[in-house]
């Protein structure tokens, strides 16, 4: 059986404070069981929810090159270039490139819309991207 918690044990026993753990109950992110008093309580579960919750994602430095059509494939072997030469002068240790040929006017990009994805989910530490007036990173 899961041993019984008091809101500031629970607090103690996982670093945060009772004013953290009251605010997730209320925005529904780690609800609190009650007593039949109405008191907040956690278990054992409710540990393991809150260290999983605190896992560490990770963050990856990429680099996302980009041309509109087959033609200019040497204009995406040029990017490449330039990037490795701008990511090895600052000492940017580079996890993944990623290249597409896709047309920049629409939503057609999965590589693109992965990256995004991986944005919002906060697996991307930095992205650096080619632009024709320099390199910039996000």
């Amino acid at each position: 059986m899961d041993k019984k918690y008091r809101i500031h044990e629970f607090g103690a026993l996982v670093g945060r404070s009772t004013k953290t753990l009251r605010r997730w109950d209320k925005e529904g992110h780690l609800v609190a069981k009650r007593t039949f008093s109405n008191q907040r309580y956690y278990d054992d579960s409710d540990v393991r929810k809150v260290l999983q919750l605190e896992e560490k994602i990770e963050r990856k430095n990429v680099v996302y090159c980009r041309v509109s059509s087959r033609k200019q494939q040497k204009d995406l072997k040029s990017q490449l270039d330039a990037m490795r030469t701008f990511c090895l002068g600052r000492g940017v240790a580079v996890d993944q490139w990623i290249t597409e040929i896709a047309g920049g006017m629409n939503f057609k990009r999965p590589k693109f819309l992965a990256l995004v994805t991986n944005i919002l989910q906060g697996k991307i530490s930095h992205l650096y991207i080619a632009h024709k007036i320099g390199a910039f990173w996000v």
